[in-house]
C-alpha cells in the first residue's frame, strides 16, 4: 500500500501537471464502488467545469483542491495509481476511472486490487477528514514531545501504534519497520516501555526514513508509479523491510519476519532485542 513517501510524490507530482488546469468531465467511470457516496451522475456534475486551484496531501489521501470549494480526495489503498496521459495513450485494464482536462490529457486512476476510493468534500467535510487523523509526522510541530505524548501511557506495542492513522498519519507497515530498526526499538515492545532516549531516537528515526523516502521518490515493490509512471527507488535502499533471511546491515545478524497485527514486520534479533512480555 502507497504510504506517506508514496502519497506525497503522488501529489507532486499531479501538482506540477495538473495546478491550474480546468476539469472538463467524467470520461470513464467502470467501478462505480470507487465513488463515496456520490453516484457517478453527481460526481461528473461537480467536478465539470471547475479548475484543480492546488493539490495537496493530507496522510495517505491525495487531494485535489477545486474552485468551487469541493476537494476530490482520492485514497491509493492497495494497489492504486494516478498517472497523467495525453490523448493518444490508451487506458489499461485496470483504469476504472477517466477524468479529462481542457488541453486534452486525461487524470487515469489505475486500481488492479479495485480497493481505491474517491471523495468528493466541502470544506466541513475536509475538516473531518483532517480531524480523524493525528499529526503529520514530518511537520515542523511533531517534535519528540509530540511523538512522546503520543506513547504515554499506552500498553499497545509499538508497531501497530505506529500504523493508526488516528495517533500518526500517513505511517505505514514498511516505513515502521524501517524506523524501528533505525531506532533498535523492537516492533514488540509496549509504547509505554520506551524511555525518553528511545523516543528520541524513534523521532529522529520516523522523520529520517521518511525524507529519504520521499528523496528516492517513494517504494515501488508492485503497483506503485508517480504521476508520470515512474518507478519510485527506496525499495533499493530497504534496511530491515522485505529482507528477512539476510545479513543485519549494522551487526550481521540473519533479519527475521514475523506477523504483527496481521502485518509482516522485520527485525533484527539483536539490534532489537526482545522485550520480556
Amino acid at each position: 500500500m502507497p504510504e506517506l513517501p508514496e502519497v506525497e510524490i503522488a501529489a507532486r507530482s499531479l501538482a506540477s501537471q495538473v495546478t491550474g488546469r480546468t476539469i472538463v468531465g467524467l470520461e470513464h467511470l467502470d467501478w462505480e464502488r470507487m465513488l463515496e457516496p456520490l453516484s457517478a451522475e453527481a460526481f461528473a456534475a461537480m467536478i465539470s467545469g471547475q479548475c484543480i486551484t492546488q493539490v495537496s496531501r493530507r496522510a495517505k489521501w491525495v487531494l485535489l483542491h477545486l474552485a468551487n470549494d469541493l476537494t476530490m480526495a482520492i485514497h491509493l489503498r492497495m494497489s492504486g495509481n494516478l498517472t497523467v496521459h495525453y490523448p493518444a495513450e490508451p487506458a489499461r485494464t485496470h483504469v476504472h476511472l477517466i477524468i479529462g482536462l481542457d488541453d486534452g490529457r486525461r487524470i487515469f486512476f489505475d486500481d488492479e486490487r479495485k480497493f481505491g476510493r474517491v471523495r468528493l468534500l466541502d470544506p466541513d467535510g475536509l475538516a473531518a477528514l483532517d480531524a480523524a487523523h493525528g499529526p503529520e509526522p514530518l511537520a515542523e510541530t511533531f517534535t519528540a514531545a509530540t511523538l512522546a505524548h503520543i506513547l504515554a501511557g499506552r500498553r499497545t506495542k509499538i508497531k501497530p501504534l505506529l500504523l493508526d492513522q488516528r495517533l500518526i498519519a500517513g505511517m505505514g507497515n514498511i516505513y515502521a519497520s524501517e524506523a524501528l530498526w533505525l531506532a533498535r526499538l523492537h516492533p514488540l515492545l509496549p509504547a509505554v516501555a520506551i524511555d525518553a532516549n528511545g523516543v528520541a531516537a524513534l523521532h529522529q528515526a520516523i522523520r529520517a526514513i521518511l525524507t529519504q523516502a520521499i528523496e528516492h521518490e517513494g517504494s515501488s515493490l508492485r503497483n506503485y508509479r508517480n504521476g508520470y509512471g515512474r518507478r519510485g527507488q527506496q525499495q533499493d535502499y530497504f534496511l530491515v523491510y522485505d529482507r528477512a533471511g539476510q545479513p543485519c546491515q549494522r551487526c550481521g545478524t540473519t533479519i527475521e519476519r514475523v506477523v504483527i497485527a496481521q502485518r509482516s514486520t522485520f527485525f533484527c534479533p539483536v539490534c532489537q532485542l526482545r522485550p520480556e512480555l
